[in-house]
């Protein structure tokens, strides 16, 4: 049995589709959230191997290097602020986080 790209897409549209639910779900954690948010962008970067792949193309994969690139450092900026929010805080609630506003 081989795979054909529309077994990738279809893949790529579960996964985003659990990032949405989970995002909906979930509005209280911003741990959950982050992760989401992570789950959506691999979802897309499924989408954009098989495509690269499927179309004998390069680049779409040398694009995902660099998607991968700017998510590690969005994860890193984040979980930060996130650590600096429960020293000051004491919480990573999203209804708690007010005090954010100008």
């Amino acid at each position: 049995m081989t795979l054909s790209l529309a077994h990738y897409l279809v893949l790529g549209a579960i996964l985003f589709a659990i990032a949405i639910v989970g995002i909906f779900l979930n509005r209280k954690n911003v741990i959950v959230l982050l992760m989401a948010i992570e789950l959506m962008l691999l979802a897309v970067n499924t989408n954009f191997i098989a495509f690269s792949h499927f179309l004998g193309d390069a680049a779409g994969q040398i694009f995902v290097f660099f998607i991968l690139t700017v998510a590690a450092a969005e994860a890193a900026i984040g979980l930060a602020i996130l650590v600096l929010m429960f020293r000051n805080l004491d919480t990573i609630n999203v209804e708690d986080l007010d005090s954010l506003k100008g």
